[in-house]
């Protein structure tokens, strides 16, 4: 099972909770939210921080899980083709819990939920690695961030927690490349040393004469 379908169940089955646990399969109660999504000041006044996890995996409505789960198989899918699947699970973790921890400062009254953020983070680190890899450029895998980020900007919408989740996702998905860039280096460099030292071991060899071959030559004269 890759890290993507995992994802995408834990999440729906996380929906399928709180959607019992509320009594409304199309949106998510709020006592709900307030319990395993992220209430800053639940987090904050009774120390519930477990919710730096939970909230990304919890959503609003039903609508708000089927865009998520959408764009984090598309997202999810590019990660584990890149990176395998215990790195893209980290990723999502990380990002997710980075831009949750984020939006601690946007102040007590904040109630959130949503795999947003942990999903730019994947996002985040597939397009700098390919980027930075590939026939891109780091520069524009920036400015597709950017671009990317603002178009999913609304009025709901918590934009710590999207931004820590892409910022930490840009930030691995450099540090993979460039790993992954020096290990290319250092193999190519070993390539070449090896077919240079062979080319050197051919050219140092003496033909050895056959006794046999010189016999019969000095027979012919």
């Amino acid at each position: 099972m890759t890290a993507t379908t995992l994802l995408v169940l834990v999440n729906v089955g996380m929906y399928l909770v709180t959607s019992f646990l509320g009594g409304n399969p199309i949106s998510t109660a709020e006592d709900v939210l307030v319990l395993l999504g992220q209430s800053n000041y639940a987090v904050i006044r009774y120390g519930w921080y477990w919710q730096l996890l939970t909230a990304m995996f919890v959503h609003v409505n039903i609508a708000h899980i089927g865009f998520n789960m959408v764009f984090l198989y598309l997202f999810g899918k590019q990660a584990d083709q890149l990176f395998g699947r215990r790195m893209t699970l980290l990723i999502y973790l990380a990002s997710g819990f980075a831009g949750n921890l984020l939006s601690l400062v946007a102040g007590q009254s904040l109630l959130s939920a949503g795999a947003s953020g942990a999903i730019f983070g994947l996002f985040g680190s597939v397009i700098m690695y390919s980027g930075k890899l590939g026939s891109g450029s780091v520069r524009g895998a920036l400015a597709e961030a950017a671009v990317m980020f603002f178009l999913n900007i609304t009025i709901v919408t918590n934009v710590w927690a999207h931004g820590g989740g892409l910022i930490v996702g840009l930030l691995v998905g450099y540090l993979l490349a460039r790993t992954m860039s020096r290990r290319m280096h250092a193999y190519r460099s070993g390539m070449a040393y090896t077919a240079a030292a062979a080319s050197q071991s051919i050219d140092s060899i003496e033909p050895t004469p056959n006794p046999h071959i010189l016999k019969a030559l000095h027979a012919r004269r």
